[in-house]
């Protein structure tokens, strides 16, 4: 026999990058893809054949910053298992499969999305939710910059997120719908404020609340400060239990935390700034 070859010698760094292939595994109506070293457009291909071929579950194992895992998948009851740190842009464009990520998250995560379910069961990075126009993300930790920008409520699809940490400065900026909700429950900075600056700036849509209180300067003019009310705990517990349920956390030792409620006083804040031609 001929002395084997790996196309990773002959190749150079890229192009042998490229040829890599994940390995796959089959168990009944569940496949698992070993992400390891492959280019993220290999294990996307690999992902979108899987489910082509009548696959139920998708596991991904040693993923590593592969990032578009998910996008414009469809179809309920279809779920994607990651092992790993999922790159920008998770489940754009998806419209009904499960996500659950069992670690933390970059960039992006939800944008656009139609329908579906996310699960971070680690931090997720900046602009989550951009756009986002159905489906709920969920994070067991903290979140960056810009999370629920444009968020949106789109005929009956009401878009929800619920992080379970603290965030950085636009939370919720443009907020056009949905319900995006801040628990500053756990986090890994204890002594930073629940929510940075401009949280709401320029909403126009839906409402974001948060679990603990927050001062004038930190919100955007565009928003109406008060007390969730009764009413509002209506809206919040479901959510809330969802999140307790999948990261196995206590909801009534969250639920007893007072919650502040943020809406818009207009649905065109900056309308007085444009000129009419």
């Amino acid at each position: 026999m001929g002395k084997e070859t790996n196309p990773m010698a002959t190749a150079g760094p890229i192009e042998g990058y490229l040829k890599v292939e994940p390995e796959v595994t089959v168990d009944g109506d569940t496949v698992t893809l070993d992400a390891r070293g492959v280019y993220y457009r290999n294990l996307n291909a690999a992902v979108r054949a899987a489910f082509a071929e009548g696959a139920k579950t998708v596991n991904l194992r040693n993923v590593n910053g592969q990032r578009y895992i998910g996008n414009g998948v469809s179809g309920a009851g279809l779920r994607i298992e990651i092992d790993g740190v999922p790159g920008n842009d998770l489940a754009m464009f998806m419209d009904g499969p499960t996500v659950v990520v069992r670690g933390n998250a970059q960039d992006g995560v939800g944008n656009t999305m139609n329908a579906g379910t996310v699960y971070v069961h680690g931090d997720a990075g900046d602009v989550l939710g951009y756009g986002m126009r159905g489906g709920k993300v969920f994070v067991h930790g903290d979140v960056g910059y810009r999370v629920g920008i444009h968020m949106k409520a789109y005929e009956n699809l009401v878009p929800i997120m619920c992080c379970g940490g603290k965030a950085r400065d636009f939370f919720g900026e443009y907020m056009a719908g949905g319900v995006l909700v801040l628990l500053g429950h756990h986090t890994q900075f204890e002594s930073q404020p629940l929510v940075g600056g401009f949280c709401g700036s320029g909403m126009h849509g839906g409402v974001i609340f948060l679990r603990g209180e927050v001062e004038p300067w930190q919100v955007g003019k565009e928003c109406g400060i008060f007390t969730a009310g009764e009413e509002d705990m209506k809206t919040l517990r479901p959510v809330v239990e969802e999140w307790c349920s999948e990261f196995g956390e206590d909801p009534s030792a969250v639920m007893s935390g007072r919650f502040t409620k943020l809406v818009p006083v207009s649905h065109r804040p900056y309308g007085k700034l444009y000129t009419n031609m």
